[in-house]
This record gives C-alpha cells, sequence and structure tokens, in this order.
C-alpha cells in the first residue's frame, strides 16, 4: 500500500536520490544541477507543498512531487508540478498516484488549474496518463526541451482544472 504525506526533514536523504536519479537521466526534468546536502531540505521544503509517497509495507519512499505557482499575481492562482518515481519502482502507478494527490492537494491550497509547462514528447508514459486523467493540451513547442545528450525534443504544455 502506497501512503502519500507531506514532506518532512527526515525524508531529505531519500527524496534527494530519487529527484537527483530523474535529474542525471536527463530526460523529463528541466534542472541540470542536482540537489545537495545543503539544498534539498531547502527545495523541498519552499515548495507550496512536496508529497512523499511511501510504500507501507516496505517503509520505503518510492516517489515524490513538488507543487509550487507557477507564476505570481493574477496568474498565481495556476500551480505547477513535477513528479519523480524511484528507480526499480517505475511501472507501478506510483505516478499515477501522485498526480492524483496533487490534483487533491493543489485544490485544497486554493489553486484553480495546474499547469505542466513541458511534458517531453518521448514521455510516452506521462502523456497516456495524463490524457486517461482528463488533461488538456495546449500544443507543441517545438524542440522545447535539451535532452541529456544535447539534442532537442518536442515539449507539450498541459492543464487540467482543478475546481
Amino acid at each position: 500500500m502506497i501512503e502519500i504525506r507531506r514532506y518532512e526533514e527526515k525524508d531529505k536523504k531519500e527524496a534527494m536520490v530519487i529527484w537527483n536519479a530523474v535529474v542525471r537521466e536527463g530526460i523529463a526534468f528541466p534542472q541540470d544541477e542536482e540537489l545537495t546536502d545543503d539544498t534539498a531540505d531547502t527545495f523541498f521544503m519552499s515548495q507550496s507543498y512536496t508529497g512523499i509517497a511511501v510504500d507501507c509495507e516496505a517503509n520505503e519512499i518510492v516517489g515524490l512531487y513538488i507543487l509550487h505557482p507557477n507564476n505570481v499575481g493574477r496568474c498565481g492562482h495556476i500551480c505547477n508540478t513535477s513528479y519523480a518515481v524511484k528507480e526499480g519502482k517505475r511501472g507501478l502507478h506510483i505516478g499515477e498516484q501522485l498526480v492524483e494527490d496533487s490534483l487533491k492537494t493543489g485544490a485544497s491550497l486554493g489553486f484553480r488549474i495546474l499547469q505542466f509547462n513541458a511534458v517531453v514528447a518521448t514521455n510516452t508514459h506521462a502523456l497516456h496518463l495524463y490524457e486517461r486523467l482528463g488533461f488538456t493540451q495546449l500544443g507543441v513547442i517545438p524542440q522545447g526541451f535539451r535532452m541529456k545528450d544535447g539534442h532537442y525534443e518536442d515539449i507539450i504544455p498541459h492543464y487540467i482544472k482543478l475546481v
């Protein structure tokens, strides 16, 4: 059973390892820099919400998401999220649980829309999931994402209404 709860300082090491694995892969997150022992806790605590997915039977963190405003002021009611699932635990629908939890959490925090700025076109599992959950594609930005190997892939922004 997977439980998703708010990030706590004790989660820093495991959450950092999961996050950094996705950054290192260089195929989904825009970040180039990995989190460090000095930056990880501040990063996770600075979000509007960081959700931690825990496998209760194994007592192991298996994924996480960050949720924060996508913009400010008159567009501050739109949030943005990023999801990371632990290597070796992908394909078990943990990502889907993270997305569903983030929809509820975003609404509970007063956000009205969740927007993904940069879903990489090669991330077919995410694209299928977002379609199944009712997200709307906003078009395609040609060559909007620089992959780890230096070539560029299209990105497909998405949104879904939370209220």
